[in-house]
């Protein structure tokens, strides 16, 4: 049986960008069509005020990243907050990435605020700190591609961090067998990163971006973070 999946998209991709990779909900189709677990999607930008009519079902609801602050006071921020909040409390699995990641841990109880590290760029290696049985293929630890200047800084009380580095501490964690979240992105690849680290040159300066840029050479966990989220999504959920 095929899962269902609602992916909240909480950006528009820049023109330059548009062409070649369209927007994060494709990033994440293309993704998760290269891990072995059978599932469709459909994409609904709620920053344009898109979302799913109350009588549709999915199994998991997934939360892209964004350029905006999970912090921020837009509207269509709290309107989405709001939904979330009522998917949680409805028992629907939730995942985030990046803004989605942040977004959860703020609205459950944590918080997410620009980070005094300053901007993560390029390919960055965690510490897996907890197993699942979902966390399959097992690798040793994560690495994935990431730009962020926010991070997680608290978490929600209930929830359990899974990866973890210096930099960033809750790099990812999940909420017993409903939430699960990354702060690096498995839906990019290193081409989309380099034209972000390209864009951001002047305003990341020449020693974050020369060390992001050398980085992308190492091989990142994308797929192995999708077959997990799709494992994660396909247990049976615990009320």
């Amino acid at each position: 049986m095929s899962l269902r999946i609602c992916i909240l998209e909480t950006d528009i991709l820049r023109p330059e960008f548009i062409d070649q990779y369209q927007g994060y909900g494709q990033m994440f189709k293309h993704l998760f069509s290269q891990q072995p677990i059978a599932a469709s999607f459909e994409v609904f930008n709620v920053m344009q005020g898109d979302y799913p009519a109350d009588d549709e079902v999915f199994d998991a609801y997934l939360v892209t990243g964004s350029k905006a602050d999970s912090f921020g006071t837009d509207p269509w921020i709290q309107v989405l907050k709001a939904y979330l909040l009522i998917r949680y409390e409805q028992g629907d699995k939730l995942l985030g990435v990046c803004f989605g990641h942040q977004l959860l841990a703020l609205l459950l109880g944590g918080k997410s605020e620009r980070a005094s590290q300053g901007w993560g760029v390029g390919t960055h290696q965690y510490t897996l700190a907890a197993k699942a049985p979902w966390m399959s293929p097992v690798v040793e630890d994560l690495t994935l591609l990431i730009s962020h200047q926010d991070q997680v800084t608290a978490l929600p009380e209930n929830a359990t961090v899974i990866a973890s580095s210096d930099f960033c501490p809750f790099a990812a964690y999940h909420i017993n067998d409903q939430v699960l979240c990354f702060q690096g992105h498995p839906e990019f690849i290193h081409d989309y990163s380099r034209a972000l680290l390209d864009l951001r040159h002047e305003h990341l300066g020449d020693q974050i971006y020369s060390s992001g840029v050398s980085s992308l050479e190492r091989e990142h966990h994308g797929r192995t973070v999708a077959e997990w989220m799709m494992r994660f999504v396909s247990q049976p959920h615990k009320v």
